[in-house]
């Protein structure tokens, strides 16, 4: 795969793990051992991915997943020891797609980046095969599907990959009830995860449409609708 990782973490044995593991599978893997160093890092290369600890010295995962989301929309998966569920809520919420517990399987660690780019790949092309008279051009939300960066009134929304997926799945079915389930599956795939975090992501949206643009539509007990204008 012509895909580069960037693995972050103090622990070198760690990085060592999963660069060994990543490259048996043919991706290219940059290390890091600090916040400070993986920023730089982005600031020189081309990343498609990040594995972030959250407990490291001096910047925490959490700080460089703030710096990250200030500038990049580069899927972010979690690595910690921290296994409450409102750690996990936390990580989502400041941006973190995806988000794993120590210790862990590193072959479940190399299937979920695995199937993250499959995933990718499978939206593309769905992409791809719409005709342009699916999408509005008056809409005051555009989305661009390959460079995944969202314009609200022609100002740059701050979304992370899943909140990206999860809203152009939404929109490329505007008017139609959507279950938590048909979300999760169309976003996360064959991913492991926990159904909630659709929730938590419909949530962060939210928020980063602002009140003016409430285009979500909660459904009680079913699930979510994306509706412009009124019904």
């Amino acid at each position: 795969m012509d895909k580069t990782v960037l693995v972050v973490d103090d622990d070198k044995d760690i990085v060592k793990l999963i660069t060994k593991s990543l490259r048996f599978e043919q991706f290219e893997v940059i290390p890091a051992y600090s916040g400070k160093e993986a920023l730089s890092i982005l600031n020189e290369n081309h990343i498609d991915f990040v594995v972030l600890d959250i407990m490291m010295p001096e910047m925490d995962g959490l700080e460089v997943c703030r710096n990250i989301r200030n500038v990049y929309n580069i899927p972010i998966l979690f690595l910690s020891a921290r296994d409450r569920d409102i750690d996990k809520i936390i990580g989502l919420e400041i941006g973190a797609d995806d988000y794993m517990t120590k210790p862990f399987s590193i072959q479940e660690l190399t299937s979920r980046i695995k199937a993250h780019f499959r995933r990718i790949d499978r939206l593309y092309k769905e992409w791809n095969e719409l005709s342009p008279d699916n999408d509005s051009n008056t809409s005051p939300l555009v989305l661009n599907e390959k460079t995944y960066e969202a314009f609200l009134n022609n100002q740059r929304l701050d979304l992370s990959t899943k909140e990206f997926q999860i809203l152009s799945f939404l929109k490329h079915h505007s008017n139609n009830v959507l279950t938590r389930e048909q979300i999760y599956e169309n976003v996360w795939g064959d991913e492991y995860g926990e159904i909630n975090t659709v929730t938590v992501h419909i949530k962060n949206i939210r928020k980063k449409l602002g009140n003016q643009c409430d285009f979500i539509k909660t459904i009680w007990g079913i699930g979510y609708k994306y509706v412009e204008g009124k019904e």
